[in-house]
């Protein structure tokens, strides 16, 4: 019988539900999406485009203890012997592949995403020749897309970029692939000679494994597991494309931890979302309750009801956010792949089970927001519920006050432990970003009792300058406080999250900002889009020192790796030229002698050295970002920037250990300080050095950490996903509330009021809410603003544009404005006789 009158209720009441369907309907496609992120994450799919052609892909092992290689790692060529042995093996082709870009005739490059193979490995995509022959010593095979474009044929002489060197080879032969459409173009060289100008030593990126006529595939990839052991990674279906990318692991750990904090985050807003609207829905029928209740409905039935009701309603909407959810993971998935995050390749995956854990989340939150907010409807007596009914004043509960202190104590717990434990560095926004989230809460659940309080406090002075219309929201707002705080609960968390985040945010990139720039003393910088430089001051470095006006130049390498002795922490890593590190790279308090980086030899920072347990002359045993293991000697120390902690080595150390096994970019100082003069040669080099481009000094001092651009993509995210929900909800809410009041709209325009005086009160009962909901709001911001500026900038102001809190601020009175008198207006153009006996 309960589910009846449930279904009933929602059939003759779907506009009252409407705020709180659509309020489930998005918070499903969010957990979902959320749900979607995580499964990416863990699956990490990525189709085969080289090696499509062979269904079992060996790769080394790109994990080091619980963490994820940045670099490649390459395989003994030794196992090409070994696996061929396998029973059901026909063939074991090894792949290598390193940068390698064609120029055209005019020494442009054709297209630098080109890469170098061995002539070998053409039958891993497959590619086969269409004109010509196999390549010799001195020859290669052009893709013929890319001799097209370069306008050279068979016999002719090419230019190309390898290893920072341009050379003359002869076109033998034309190939084309198997499936042009989504193969980028290469080029083959002999085997031989493409291990020398690859530098590999031997070994081998990849090998794809061609099964006999016959074999079972599974059966012939475990056979293959158990004779390569742990010495290889063994790939099929659709992750053998991971075989192609190199590093790309390390951004399953970056999409777990965002679908983690995004889905956590989404079930509590989504909870609390869901409660505001029904509550203020329960408050609507608060006459419909009592009756209910005064007829002889238990307690427990009524409870049954509003449980029921809102099952049905979070059933359906889980059903219809299936779809939407799925493009909001793939939207927020894309975000990540633009912003480097994660690699392109990397196919968005979300099945069945994202999906029903999603749906499952996300009913749950709804039911339980159900039971939080239907609690005291069902609770109260007959007698009491049908006095209450006009107009609802008790609103402080027992259970209430408890949550509401609960998420007040650890708001102001987080906030205190980010300003007084936690150290400056990445991690510093996982206490303090939660910190403004429950305090917001904490005020919302509080904020019938705080909105009283406020209006009572400034209802004389808002009379004096609103007259009649201000008297009329003054009287409303204080004996409907409860319907009131109904709207400000959303607006509490829009402005609190918003500002709080997105100034937390701002004030990273601002000191983050000035670190870099502060770390880099170089003027000038050349970048290479051809793979990097040639090494050594034989390269373009020894032409970069040759210039007029250069004081020094430096050699820069990036990756990242491991300290041993920090239990495989993750460090980014630097490698740097001996010669011109002091002039091209800030070293404050520099102890020891940074010239001494030759060799086997690293420099750190005074944190990282106390951290590590390292002195100067003790070695720091480490593994770089292809797995290699090392042990250099420390040589110097320095004082560092918490934002941008590294190890410095020698950057023909550190470049060996990379996939592109060059420096990638030169760091220049002027001798004079900027100097147009000194650019224009700059200019004039990188002109006869394909693919190299000059860039300002400050903006070469290296991208982001991935745990930073983690904390800067969740940042963003999170705040347009919790700002779109919360403006949503404030939309329907208020829309609901100002439909529910049409007959009292229409009682006081019988009783004289005009209709300019009725929009008058809306007007100022929405500055009101406004008002209560941005101070509110601003106090949950500071939680996490406050500290977060104390130990970030040593101010208790953060960093940003000062408009931001305007813009989030003036957002949300549009939003509460336009939500109650737009519905509003509309309903006022029914004759007032109509609206008043109808009740709304």
């Amino acid at each position: 019988m309960t589910w009846v009158l449930a279904l009933r209720t929602l059939r003759f009441r779907r506009a009252a539900f409407a705020a709180t369907f659509v309020a489930m309907f998005l918070g499903a496609a969010i957990v979902m999406a959320c749900g979607g992120l995580l499964e990416t994450g863990v699956r990490m799919a990525a189709p085969p485009h080289r090696l499509a052609g062979t269904p079992i892909v060996l790769a080394g092992q790109q994990t080091y203890g619980s963490g994820a290689l940045s670099e490649r790692r390459r395989l003994d060529a030794g196992l090409v012997q070994e696996v061929g042995a396998v029973p059901g093996v026909g063939a074991v082709i090894g792949d290598l592949s390193f940068p390698a870009t064609l120029l055209d005739p005019a020494g442009r490059a054709v297209d630098s995403g080109t890469g170098g193979h061995g002539w070998g490995s053409a039958g891993l995509a497959p590619f086969t020749l269409t004109e010509g022959a196999a390549p010799g010593a001195g020859q290669l095979v052009l893709d013929g897309r890319l001799a097209a474009e370069a306008r050279v044929s068979v016999g002719s002489g090419v230019r190309v970029v390898v290893r920072g060197t341009a050379r003359t080879f002869t076109v033998s032969g034309l190939a084309r692939p198997e499936r042009p459409s989504d193969l980028r173009p290469g080029l083959f060289f002999a085997d031989g000679e493409a291990q020398q100008l690859a530098g590999a030593d031997g070994k081998l990126d990849a090998l794809g494994v061609v099964p006999k006529d016959g074999a079972d595939v599974a059966e012939l990839a475990r056979a293959v597991r158990r004779a390569v052991g742990d010495r290889a990674e063994v790939l099929t279906g659709e992750r053998r494309g991971l075989a192609e990318l190199p590093g790309v692991l390390a951004g399953r750990e970056t999409v777990t931890i965002l679908a983690a904090i995004f889905g956590s985050w989404a079930v509590l807003i989504v909870m609390f979302g869901v409660a505001s609207t029904l509550g203020l829905s329960l408050q609507q029928r608060a006459r419909e309750m009592a009756l209910l209740r005064a007829i002889g409905a238990t307690s427990r039935q009524v409870r049954r009801m509003i449980v029921g009701e809102t099952a049905v309603l979070a059933v359906l909407a889980t059903v219809l956010a299936v779809a939407p959810g799925f493009a909001v993971g793939r939207l927020l998935f894309g975000q990540l792949a633009e912003h480097g995050v994660v690699s392109e390749e990397i196919v968005f995956r979300q099945g069945w089970i994202p999906v029903s854990v999603g749906a499952f989340a996300a009913v749950a939150a709804a039911i339980g927001a159900a039971l939080f907010a239907g609690r005291r409807a069902a609770r109260t007596e007959p007698v009491a519920a049908l006095a209450e009914s006009a107009v609802q004043s008790r609103w402080l509960t027992a259970s209430r006050l408890v949550l509401a202190l609960f998420f007040l104590a650890n708001g102001v717990t987080l906030a205190a432990v980010t300003a007084t434990v936690m150290a400056d560095g990445p991690t510093l926004a996982s206490t303090a970003g939660p910190a403004s989230v429950l305090f917001a809460i904490g005020l919302a659940l509080l904020a019938p009792g705080i909105t009283r309080a406020v209006v009572r406090a400034v209802g004389r002075p808002v009379r004096a300058l609103t007259g009649l219309s201000g008297y009329l929201a003054v009287r409303n707002a204080t004996t409907q406080h409860v319907r009131t705080a109904g709207a400000v609960a959303p607006i509490v968390l829009l402005v609190g999250i918003a500002t709080g985040t997105l100034y937390m945010q701002s004030t990273e990139d601002a000191v983050s900002a000035r670190s870099r720039a502060h770390g880099v003393s170089a003027e000038f910088a050349l970048d290479s889009s051809t793979g990097g430089f040639a090494p050594g001051a034989l390269g373009a470095l020894g032409a970069v020192r040759a210039l007029p006006g250069v004081a020094g130049a430096s050699e820069l390498v990036g990756s990242s790796g491991f300290v041993d002795a920090a239990g495989g922490e993750a460090v980014e890593l630097r490698g740097v030229s001996a010669e011109g590190v002091r002039q091209t790279v800030a070293l404050d308090g520099l102890s020891g002698e940074i010239g001494e980086l030759r060799g086997g030899t690293v420099a750190l920072s005074e944190r990282q050295a106390a951290s590590f347990g390292v002195r100067i002359g003790d070695t720091l045993p480490m593994h770089f970002g292809d797995g290699a293991a090392a042990a250099p000697k420390v040589v110097a120390t320095y004082v560092g920037s918490p934002q941008e902690e590294y190890l410095l080595l020698p950057a023909d150390v550190l470049a060996p250990h990379t996939t592109a096994g060059l420096p990638t970019r030169i760091l220049v100082r002027a001798a004079d300080g900027p100097d147009d003069q000194l650019r224009t040669r700059l200019d004039e080099l990188a002109a006869v050095t394909p693919g190299t481009t000059v860039v300002d000094g400050p903006t070469s001092a290296g991208a982001d950490s991935r745990i930073q651009q983690i904390l800067v993509s969740s940042n963003y995210t999170i705040v347009a996903m919790i700002v779109g929900y919360a403006a949503i909800t404030v939309v329907n809410s208020l829309v609901a509330v100002t439909r529910r009041r049409q007959g009292e709209f229409g009682l006081q325009r019988l009783t004289g009021a005009t209709r300019a005086q009725v929009l008058g009160m809306l007007g100022v009962e929405g500055l009101l809410v406004a008002l209560v909901a941005t101070v509110l709001g601003t106090l949950a911001a500071a939680a996490t603003i406050v500290p977060y500026s104390l130990v970030k900038a040593d101010s208790v102001l953060p960093r940003g544009p000062v408009g931001l809190y305007p813009a989030i601020v003036g957002g949300a009175l549009v939003l509460i404005l336009g939500a109650t008198l737009l519905p509003s207006w509309r309903g006022m153009r029914t004759p007032p006789v109509e609206t008043a006996r109808s009740g709304g």
